[in-house]
């Protein structure tokens, strides 16, 4: 029998709701109706399974209980009711060798959500789970461990990604980053949009429609995840390999900073809001129990390691921000320039130096959500710059540079902005010899609609941003490749999203060598025609 993620592409594993596979001789779930059971023909596994923030000895397991996931009371259909849930963990994908099972209770107290941390696991393992609910079986998902901190893998397979804009476009390139294989996924914000239905359309048409109006209270927010997660293309990704996701500003409200609401025309009660928003949130994510929220208060930052390859340090850009600058506008003022400014906040400032003063991996890697080198946004006009990324706090930047001085390799992962960008951060950005990092920027899985294939060479800012390697402006996702040598970088881009099945391909490639920032490419790809 096949034993590889490619059984779970083809649908070959579990599915909800069908009972076990012939020839299954692990421990078996009973599969007699019970108490707890809900009717036959609602499916209450319809948000699928997930993984994620995985340690040497375990990870974190997820599903959240829902038969009809766009109800008004953000309960998917539940109701009040407390529900017992059976699980299991297995390391082979038709559950002969069951490992981990258990019992656990859900209720709305936790919007029907369930977070697992099952330990004591092998390392550097593969593993299969699921759940049962009375006669109702989950679909099955792969996950796997860490491997051990004083370990050499020879290779990490990381996909990453951001901005999913539900009503822009299909989420396809999430299969196709399940298609891709990797050992990890990465999710750098607006993993979700809180607007109003039809809210600024693109120019490519609005595929699908928000349910509900913008999102402002914790059924909103829970109603909205729930949306999300019935696609189809999502559910696969997270069934495929462990997430380890952070929120940018959409997740709550466009521009958000610590205690000040952004854009929205709904200002008052912010706090409230942003509880609620972080409380669904962790609920719809495969997240740690010590993550859950205290009131509008969430710990997002945290830090992993792949062995001796890399260490991933993923930062948290909003909940202790200075207000942006200048009135979030597009160019600075004195205030941009004012020495104790963060993006990150005092603690998490000295998080990070910590961390890359004593990692002894051979790459360091910072996920985060908005901008982090200097990115001009006019073609001839020097000093038009965003004060909602890194630009509006250069001070912070230059903090962080010096902490990541002390790494070994040091690179920035960045999502946000919508276009695929490769860049080199200059600690002068008059001088082409000040390059301290490799920024990789990914474009959004669907946010903007389709984009536009942009031909080398074509980048609008060019003469005002030397630093810039690759611009493209087509939806996509990026794949990194770590190897104690190098990181492989490849820009993989669809066509389109205003329908569903683009295929994928890879527009850019470019490589960092070990004790270099510099980035080389390795290969152009240009879409066929273009």
């Amino acid at each position: 029998m096949e034993t590889s993620r490619r059984v779970l592409l083809k649908g070959g594993l579990v599915a909800a709701g069908v009972t076990f596979l012939p020839g299954m001789t692990g421990p078996p779930l009973d599969l007699r109706p019970t108490a707890a059971a809900v009717t036959p023909f609602d499916n209450p596994f319809s948000l699928g399974v997930a993984s994620g923030d995985p340690s040497p000895d375990g990870f974190v397991l997820w599903t959240r209980l829902a038969q009809l996931p766009l109800d008004d009371d953000g309960l998917g259909g539940m109701g009040q009711t407390v529900r017992e849930v059976e699980w299991q963990v297995a390391t082979d994908p038709v559950f002969r060798r069951v490992v981990r099972r258990g019992r656990t209770r859900t209720g709305p107290a936790q919007g029907h959500a369930i977070h697992l941390e099952p330990s004591g696991l092998q390392p550097d393992r593969d593993h299969w789970y699921r759940f049962r609910l009375g006669r109702h079986l989950s679909p099955v998902g792969h996950t796997r461990t860490a491997p051990r901190p004083d370990s050499a893998p020879a290779a990490l397979a990381v996909a990453y990604a951001s901005c999913a804009q539900w009503e822009h476009g299909w989420f396809t390139a999430y299969r196709r980053m399940a298609e891709d294989e990797p050992d990890l996924v990465l999710h750098l914000g607006d993993y979700l949009y809180e607007y109003d239905p039809g809210f600024e359309p693109p120019a490519s048409g609005t595929v699908r429609h928000h349910q509900g109006p913008e999102t402002v209270t914790l059924a909103d927010y829970r109603r909205r995840h729930a949306q999300y997660k019935t696609d189809e293309d999502l559910q696969l990704l997270h069934a495929t390999a462990p997430w380890v996701a952070v929120f940018d500003d959409h997740e709550v409200s466009d521009n958000w900073a610590d205690e000040s609401p952004g854009t929205t025309t709904r200002r008052d009660g912010f706090g409230e809001r942003r509880a609620a928003a972080l409380r669904a949130y962790w609920e719809n994510m495969p997240l740690r129990r010590s993550a859950f929220p205290q009131g509008p208060d969430m710990r997002a930052n945290r830090r992993f390691q792949w062995g001796g390859l890399a260490t991933f340090h993923m930062l948290d850009t909003r909940q202790y921000r200075d207000r942006q600058a200048c009135g979030d506008g597009m160019g600075t003022c004195d205030e941009t320039w004012e020495p104790d400014r963060s993006i990150l906040g005092t603690s998490q400032e000295a998080w990070v130096d910590e961390g890359l003063r004593t990692s002894t991996a051979t790459w360091d890697v910072l996920g985060q959500q908005v901008p982090f080198g200097r990115l001009e946004l006019s073609p001839v006009e020097i000093g038009r710059l965003s004060m909602d990324t890194w630009d509006g706090y250069p001070s912070c930047r230059d903090r962080v540079l010096d902490s990541m001085a002390q790494a070994a390799n040091p690179v920035v992962l960045t999502g946000d902005v919508h276009d695929s960008f490769a860049t080199e951060v200059w600690r002068d950005h008059e001088d082409p010899a000040s390059v301290a990092v490799p920024e990789i920027i990914c474009t959004s899985v669907s946010s903007n609609g389709d984009g536009e294939d942009t031909p080398d060479g074509s980048f609008r800012y060019a003469r005002t941003n030397p630093q810039v390697k690759f611009w493209n402006e087509l939806r996509g996702y990026v794949n990194l490749t770590f190897t104690p040598d190098r990181l492989g970088v490849d820009y993989r881009n669809l066509p389109y999203v205003h329908e569903p099945g683009a295929p994928v391909f890879t527009r850019a490639s470019f490589a960092v060598e070990a004790g270099s920032p510099l980035l080389h490419e390795t290969g152009a790809h240009p879409l066929a025609g273009s």
